[in-house]
C-alpha cells in the first residue's frame, strides 16, 4: 500500500536526476549565450575556452574564466566587489575584497587591448566594475 503523503512521480529517480542535471546544465545567464564576443576576444563557454584573433588561445584560471562569466552575463551594469565574490566566487564573506581587484587586473592584462586604459572592464571608483562589451 501507498502512504497517504507519498507523491508520485510519472517517471523513474534516475530520469529525474538526469533531467535536473540537464535543465542545471543548460540553465543561467552563461548558457544562455554559450558564446560571446568583445573586441577581438570570443569566449565559447561550453569548451572553458578563449581567443583572441590578435594571439590566439588565451589560458585563463578557473577563477578567472568564472569572474569573465560573471561579468559577461551582466554587460553595461556595475557590479560591486562584494556581489562578484558571491557570484564568482560563491561565498558571502572573504577577508579582503581586494581578490576582486587582482583578478580584474589579470583579466584586464590578458583580454584588454591595452590594459593600461581598458574599454571592456571598466572601473567604477567607490563602487565596482563595470563590463562594457
Amino acid at each position: 500500500s501507498i502512504p497517504t503523503n507519498a507523491v508520485l512521480w510519472p517517471f523513474s529517480w534516475n530520469e529525474l536526476v538526469l533531467g535536473l542535471r540537464e535543465s542545471l546544465r543548460d540553465s543561467g545567464p552563461v548558457a544562455e549565450s554559450k558564446v560571446a564576443s568583445f573586441g577581438d576576444v570570443h569566449v565559447n563557454f561550453t569548451q572553458m575556452e578563449v581567443r583572441r584573433s590578435s594571439s590566439g588561445l588565451v589560458t585563463l584560471t578557473r577563477q578567472e574564466f568564472k569572474a569573465l562569466a560573471c561579468f559577461v552575463a551582466n554587460p553595461g551594469r556595475v557590479l560591486s566587489r562584494e556581489e562578484l565574490l558571491n557570484e564568482a566566487w560563491g561565498y558571502d564573506n572573504y577577508p579582503t575584497t581586494r581578490t576582486v581587484d587582482n583578478h580584474v587586473l589579470k583579466l584586464r592584462q590578458k583580454l584588454e587591448k591595452d590594459p593600461a586604459y581598458p574599454v571592456h572592464f571598466q572601473t567604477v571608483h567607490r563602487t565596482g566594475y563595470k563590463f562594457v562589451p
